[in-house]
């Protein structure tokens, strides 16, 4: 065993730790878990935990009904609403087959390959989130209601402002599990919130995203609310997004640095274009749910915010990067960052712009490049499917349950006769 091992094992016999989460996403991006007890931790790291593949997805061709989790020693965190005497710790999990082998259709997987691609071409890559949500009342019964939280507007304060102290809640437990919040505020919808992270290592950055939902919707629900993370969960009111800020890294020279006069460099408008024309055939993946694409209407007729991406030249070198506006806040994360860093590595590699490219022109390529989005899911699901890219990144298998499954959730959601079914349907299945 590696030191990092031995000082999990070390914390979990010091801190009156009694149970462990093996915490992993299936196919979907649906957060799930199994708990074991202290005296197992030893052997999940040497061996793994067994789990039915059906926790996962459906079972592939020549796949073995179970696989093994291990847990990465490296995400650690305690859960801070559980009880403080007898302590509840979670780790995420890489997920192997019988043969000991990586599961295809393990999401994080699927990011680490991506991420073992920029670094085979010499690239290391930082990335954060921006990620917007609802508060909702719930009703005598406990079931969430379309009535928001609060009436606010974007920065506004209290006594207006009825998310504070959730927000306050939601930072400081987060700031527990050693997750990095930079900022947080009350966004334009009523009862509509955003909270942003620092950036880190992609993979630990979808970890970090994943976490996050979970403490929202732990954190919401213990004061009497819930939290959605809907694209478009009101009518007539924004929706919300998951903005990406990406900073890819090479000889310590962060890729979206200006140059001395103030310009992008052709790597770097070759890597957002490869993101810009890819697009398209990403929306099934970066905007999962029918209400996404009433989310992109609405960013398509704002003149203010209106484009998938935007260059970020920032303060200092070190700060700058590139926003991806495009995904949502349903979004699954491991698969939506490794399209999109797979995306802008081939831009790099077939050198999609020459010459320099100012912020203007970024501008306008991200406003032109929404226009051409699917107007639906079920014409981005088309586009997926027809796509090799996509086969590619997610290796075709992968993608085909994973396409199988939204159609069936299409069709659940078809099924919802009533608004108060829709908005249950729309927002309960939301990741």
């Amino acid at each position: 065993m590696d030191s990092t091992v031995q000082s999990v094992l070390q914390f979990v016999e010091e801190n009156d730790v009694k149970f462990i989460r093996l915490a992993f996403c299936d196919l979907m991006g649906n957060l799930k878990n199994v708990s074991i007890l202290p005296g197992e931790l030893a052997g999940a790291f040497e061996t793994g935990v067994a789990v039915d593949i059906a926790a996962v997805t459906d079972r592939f061709e020549n796949e073995p009904c179970d696989l093994r989790l291990f847990p990465d020693a490296a995400t650690l965190s305690v859960l801070p609403w559980r009880p403080q005497s007898g302590r509840v710790m979670r780790l995420f999990c890489n997920i192997r087959n019988g043969e000991g082998e990586a599961f295809r259709a393990d999401g994080r997987y699927v990011l680490q390959r991506a991420v073992n691609r920029l670094a085979e071409a010499g690239w290391d890559c930082r990335m954060g989130t921006k990620c917007e949500f609802y508060l909702f009342l719930r009703d005598e019964q406990g079931r969430p209601t379309q009535r928001p939280q609060d009436e606010a507007g974007y920065l506004d304060v209290a006594p207006l402002d009825g998310g504070e102290n959730v927000r306050r809640e939601i930072c400081l437990t987060l700031e527990e599990m050693s997750l990095r919040p930079s900022m947080s505020h009350h966004e334009q919808g009523p009862g509509q919130n955003e909270i942003d992270f620092r950036r880190a290592a992609p993979v630990t950055a979808a970890d970090d995203v994943v976490t996050f939902k979970q403490v929202v919707r732990t954190v919401a629900a213990n004061n009497g609310l819930f939290a959605s993370f809907g694209p478009k969960p009101l009518a007539g009111q924004p929706g919300s997004g998951m903005h990406i800020h990406i900073a890819p890294i090479k000889d310590g020279r962060n890729l979206f640095a200006p140059d001395e006069n103030g310009r992008l460099s052709e790597q770097a408008a070759s890597f957002m274009t490869g993101i810009v024309e890819r697009a398209p055939e990403l929306c099934a993946f970066t905007n999962p749910m029918p209400d996404s694409y009433a989310r992109l209407k609405d960013l398509n007729v704002d003149p203010d915010r209106g484009s998938i991406v935007r260059w970020i030249a920032g303060p200092t070198p070190e700060k700058a990067c590139l926003e991806v506006r495009l995904p949502d806040a349903a979004c699954e994360p491991y698969l939506t960052f490794a399209l999109l860093l797979t995306a802008g590595l081939e831009g790099m590699e077939h050198k999609r712009i020459p010459g320099t490219i100012s912020s203007w022109w970024v501008n306008r390529a991200g406003k032109e490049a929404l226009e051409k989005l699917p107007a639906s899911i079920e014409e981005a699901v088309a586009k997926a499917e027809d796509s090799k890219f996509v086969r590619e990144v997610l290796q075709s298998s992968a993608m085909y349950v994973w396409l199988k499954r939204k159609r069936k959730e299409l069709d659940r959601f078809a099924a919802a006769l009533d608004t108060e079914a829709i908005f249950r349907a729309a927002n309960f299945s939301a990741l």
